[in-house]
């Protein structure tokens, strides 16, 4: 039995659509397929403006380069996380003050975050892990006192909701079911390969949730000029006008994302599915004490990005994760708090401490997840893991 950690899907319609961009004869982006891909996520979650981007990466940098940062500024970010999430806003000269995660799930502990706020914080950038949200009540009324954005990392957490008690929020969206990625001033998605779908190995999304950032961020996303603009017709001609980059991906990539949007229900109902397999299949272990399951939160819903167990310490995660590979089951630990990052430590005078980033990244371990796995396989799975935990 040989079983990856992941493997994209493919719908079937990827290439014909790719056929399609190419005989359109424009293939440098913002054409048909980025359109259709950007009026989808307005249109299916209500996001107020998206831009299709490169990566989830240059999203991240895009929602920096939008804040008007200045050195000396701080943003507070999850250690327990991708490295991106931080370096996006090291780029602007900020300081970067790292929160720690909750003891429940990986997601920033919005109990404390208070305590990290001085007179010099500027944003606050709480990550969905596995696609599971973050207290975003607590989190916006902490951001709204004290005049603060919040840039949400949704990069794993497509089709993913925050279930919300906030009235203002209730009026302004007209429903207590809000997807992640709206709620903060900007919001950043990743279609890499490892996530629930792809725009062809690399791609991302801009979501633009405050008016104010609406011009700006399509001047940003076409290289610092007002191109977008001049195609609208709303200027005579175009130039270089602000700061920006090549944020703009190819038209290919848009089509190969539109094949996997049109199929994104029945990717996620396998998905779920198999989450679900797992969760029933290590029950029993977890109510025995050798492990933890994945918590779902009262206010968030699941969207089946990741299923990851917590071991009890570092030397029986090295056990499971080296059991499996024999086995040829592939299931790799993921980040390693960023607070203790050989770059971070090399440029900062006081690390802090932050105990449960420091578990997760000794304790946690994913399984296997992708749309091609069978149920079977996930039985398998679980069947090893039980074994291997009843023998010790």
């Amino acid at each position: 039995m040989k079983i990856p950690f992941n493997k994209p899907y493919l719908t079937g319609k990827e290439a014909h659509y790719m056929y399609q961009a190419v005989y359109t004869g424009k293939l440098s982006g913002n054409g048909y397929f980025t359109k259709k891909c950007q009026n989808y996520f307005q249109e299916r979650f209500g996001f107020t403006k998206c831009l299709l981007i490169t990566s989830g990466t240059d999203a991240l940098e895009m929602c920096a380069m939008l804040c008007k940062l200045k050195p000396g500024d701080e943003v507070i970010v999850p250690s327990y996380t991708f490295v991106s999430t931080a370096l996006a806003f090291l780029r602007e000269g900020v300081n970067v003050i790292f929160a720690d995660s909750m003891d429940s799930n990986p997601n920033l502990d919005a109990e404390k975050l208070e305590s990290l706020i001085t007179p010099k914080t500027r944003v606050i950038v709480p990550v969905h892990y596995a696609g599971v949200a973050c207290d975003m009540d607590v989190i916006m009324a902490v951001a709204e006192k004290h005049n603060l954005l919040v840039v949400e990392d949704a990069a794993q957490a497509i089709d993913s909701f925050y279930i919300t008690k906030n009235e203002k929020l209730i009026q302004k969206y007209g429903t207590n079911r809000l997807p992640l990625g709206s709620i903060g001033h900007l919001g950043a998605f990743s279609f890499h390969e490892t996530k629930n779908i792809t725009a062809g190995g690399e791609g991302g999304l801009l979501t633009i949730n405050d008016e104010s950032f609406v011009q700006r961020s399509e001047i940003l996303w076409e290289k610092g000029t007002n191109r977008a603009e001049f195609f609208r017709g709303a200027v005579n001609k175009y130039g270089w006008v602000d700061m920006g980059s090549s944020f703009l991906p190819a038209e290919i990539n848009a089509a190969f994302l539109w094949a996997q949007l049109e199929n994104l229900d029945d990717i996620q109902r396998k998905r779920r599915r198999l989450w679900e397999q797992y969760f029933v299949g290590l029950q029993q272990l977890a109510g025995n004490g050798y492990i933890r399951l994945p918590q779902i939160p009262s206010y968030a819903t699941n969207n089946a990005h990741m299923f990851y167990i917590v071991c009890r310490n570092l030397e029986e995660r090295t056990k499971l994760i080296q059991y499996l590979k024999d086995k040829g089951i592939m299931a790799p630990f993921h980040y390693l708090s960023l607070h203790k990052s050989d770059y971070y430590v090399a440029h900062c005078i006081n690390i802090p401490e932050l105990p449960n980033c420091d578990m997760y990244t000794d304790c946690l371990v994913r399984l296997p997840m992708f749309y091609e796995l069978s149920l079977e396989q996930v039985d398998e799975i679980c069947e090893l893991i039980n074994e291997l935990y009843t023998h010790k």
